[in-house]
């Protein structure tokens, strides 16, 4: 089996770029379809300016549909030298629906960490979360800082014999099979545990043609667990990590544990998330 939908969220920050690199390379290598959907902040027209101004409204609406017509231009040709078969869209509307709805018809979504203080790639304050909460996708959210070059050569991972976890390893295997490396992490939780909690899932792995190395290590002094994983998969010079992302009602909402936010929030290293 391998990913055969890529869904790539488009916008007109600088990160877009390395972003959309990654995921064609990523196709090339799957013969996949992409689609490129091009989704930023509609309500910024409301902020910035007053309901009569009718010449700065028409102004905002030129400047976007430039915009728009540039990342679309850039998508097909970046597509076309790539040698991948795409699709562009352009819905409107809410973005974060917008993601769940579209990419519930791909193999994986791939995101970019927003930036409250970059308008062009500002989304919502829970874009991330709600997308991978809601989509029923695994998706591959790209750090905010450094260009990442290669993406899944050399895989970490985080492994707690949760459900969330095994969906993860389901949903990432495309990945696993044609990576060079991998290693089962797992961060001690009981030092007297008989059996390691990564021993059934690395033999499930090579049964599934994937061979992994397996580790277990206490958590780091000072560090969390979410921290813990991000120190270690960089220290084996890892360049994806696939976890589990776990969830718990707060109120009315389900809002992200905190070793997926300690992910999220703090990885260097692009993470491939499974709710």
């Amino acid at each position: 089996m391998k990913w055969k939908t890529l869904l790539v969220h488009l916008d007109d920050s600088a990160h877009c770029a390395n972003r959309l690199h990654l995921v064609l390379d990523v196709a090339s290598r799957f013969d996949a379809h992409v689609i490129g959907l091009y989704a930023v902040r509609q309500d910024l027209l409301h902020r910035l300016m007053p309901p009569s101004d009718d010449g700065a409204r028409r102004r905002f609406e030129s400047h976007r549909q430039e915009a728009r017509e540039t990342a679309q231009a850039a998508f097909e040709s970046a597509a076309r030298l790539a040698g991948v078969v795409s699709e562009w869209r352009a819905p409107g509307g809410d973005a974060t629906e917008a993601l769940v709805q579209h990419g519930r018809h791909a193999d994986v979504l791939v995101l970019g960490h927003d930036n409250s203080d970059e308008q062009s790639e500002h989304v919502s304050r829970r874009m991330i979360e709600d997308v991978v909460i809601g989509v029923g996708r695994p998706v591959l959210v790209m750090p905010r800082a450094g260009i990442v070059k290669i993406l899944g050569d050399n895989v970490v991972l985080a492994w707690d014999d949760s459900r969330e976890a095994a969906r993860a390893v389901a949903d990432a295997l495309p990945i696993l099979r044609s990576a060079r490396f991998v290693e089962v992490m797992t961060i001690e939780r009981h030092r007297d545990e008989d059996t390691p909690a990564g021993i059934d899932i690395s033999a499930y792995l090579d049964r599934q043609g994937v061979r992994a190395s397996f580790s277990s290590t206490p958590r780091l002094s000072g560090l969390n667990t979410g921290m813990t994983l991000i120190n270690r998969a960089s220290s084996v010079h890892a360049n994806l990590i696939v976890a589990g992302a776990y969830a718990h009602a707060r109120g009315l909402e389900r809002v992200l544990g905190g070793v997926t936010r300690s992910l999220l929030e703090g990885s260097i290293l692009p993470v491939l998330f499974s709710h």
